[in-house]
């Protein structure tokens, strides 16, 4: 009897782990001078995607691209130390190409006013554990980048220059 009580305590213990959500990420994206220029979250949807959501103020006017980086390091001027785009799969980029890397995120428009609302879903990462996680050794970093990205030339888009960087966190 005891046998049987253990191991329904093994199972009940193991299904409520396997049924437990991720839990959210935060990023607060700062521009080459340190200054704060957006904050997002990051939070896990059914199926394992992220919902990024937030806004970002004091960028300049127009299409930004914007990507997940391979490693959680954001130091200014030209950020760098956040290495090419993520991507544990070894895709081409772009989301044009049949399969695109999971770093690619597209573009979001900033106005006049140097602000914007972010609101993307991420489908190729995950903030559980595995290759696609954005926490996997070494951290994960969002970059801005100072153009559009033109979603197939590879690797980067054409976005020119990084004018923002934030590691993701918890």
């Amino acid at each position: 009897m005891k046998l049987v009580s253990l191991l329904l305590t093994i199972g009940v213990t193991m299904t409520l782990a396997a049924d437990k959500k991720p839990a959210p990420a935060t990023v607060t994206l700062k521009n080459a001078k340190g200054d704060v220029v957006g904050n997002l979250k990051a939070t896990p949807v059914k199926g394992g995607s992220v919902k990024l959501s937030g806004s970002v103020m004091k960028m300049p006017a127009g299409q930004h691209a914007i990507h997940v980086h391979m490693t959680g390091k954001c130091e200014a001027p030209d950020f760098t130390s956040a290495g090419g785009h993520f991507n544990p799969e070894q895709h081409k980029h772009g989301l044009a190409t049949q399969t695109g890397h999971a770093g690619d995120l597209g573009n979001f428009t900033v106005a006049a006013n140097g602000k914007a609302k972010v609101n993307l879903m991420l489908t190729k990462v995950t903030l559980a554990d595995g290759a696609n996680s954005l926490f996997k050794e070494g951290g994960t970093a969002l970059v801005v980048h100072e153009k559009a990205d033109d979603l197939k030339t590879d690797p980067t888009g054409n976005a020119g220059g990084r004018v923002a960087c934030g590691v993701f966190s918890r």
